[in-house]
């Protein structure tokens, strides 16, 4: 046991392993000591970072990175504002439930990409279109992990609770709320994920910023090193995103 804990790397640098792994198939794949494409050795690492490098340094990528968080953020909070109430209805009347769930689950299967021409025809160009896309599909997480938490509630507060002559808002606001915030916190990570991979094509639907339509500036551009280094700053955001989210849930419930 001892030997095995000398020569095994330490836990915490596991992910650093993971990443070098990651790196190195990266290298090898457009490295020109294996092929002699230019096109693909403008993917390269060290032409992907030296091009990251000079977009910071310039700022030229900044008001983009702040115009996507924006909508982001946007979609988040009109997705919670819908969902959250939406499935403290549904966990608390379970002949609602019953009523919306096939209608849910039949809306919820359908890509949120599906609705881009829909989007573009009634709300036009512009930022619209790019909100409703983000709330249709975070909406569903958000809704169905509020109702799980409802569901999941004792009973016995809620009896205790009318019984001491709480209103409804008093219950809401604080018995269930309170009681569903670890599960409110997974279906905004999850929401936020799917939301950021939505976020990129939707952004394709003729918006003047953000890092989708960066992507499609520099393809038109043949400016590759420059798409590989926004590609780049979304996989960070997003993971960044991501663990706020996985921190704050370990820290809702106390979790190492």
């Amino acid at each position: 046991m001892k030997s095995q804990s000398l020569t095994s790397p330490p836990r915490a640098l596991l992910p650093l392993w993971g990443i070098g792994f990651g790196l190195l198939l990266w290298w090898l794949f457009t490295s020109p000591l294996w092929h002699s494409n230019p096109i693909l050795n403008d993917f390269s690492p060290e032409r992907s970072f030296v091009a990251l490098l000079h977009l910071f340094v310039g700022g030229e990528i900044m008001p983009h990175i702040l115009t996507s968080c924006r909508r982001v953020i946007v979609g988040l909070v009109l997705a919670s504002a819908i969902g959250v109430p939406l499935g403290v209805l549904i966990g608390l009347y379970r002949s609602l439930e019953s009523a919306l769930s096939a209608l849910f689950q039949f809306l919820r299967m359908i890509s949120p990409l599906s609705w881009m021409p829909l989007a573009v025809m009634v709300l036009g160009i512009g930022d619209l279109p790019v909100y409703f896309l983000l709330t249709v599909a975070a909406i569903w997480p958000i809704l169905l992990n509020t109702a799980a938490g409802v569901n999941a509630v004792d009973r016995s507060w809620l009896t205790l609770a009318h019984s001491l002559c709480a209103t409804r808002g008093e219950t809401v606001f604080q018995i269930i709320l309170p009681a569903i915030l670890s599960h409110l916190l997974t279906g905004f990570r999850l929401a936020i994920g799917i939301i950021w991979i939505v976020l990129v094509p939707a952004e394709m639907l003729g918006v003047s910023a953000g890092l989708g339509y960066y992507i499609l500036d520099t393809r038109d551009r043949l400016a590759y090193s420059e798409l590989m280094a926004v590609i780049l700053v979304i996989g960070a955001i997003g993971y960044l995103l991501d663990w706020g989210l996985r921190l704050a849930h370990r820290s809702w419930t106390h979790q190492d």
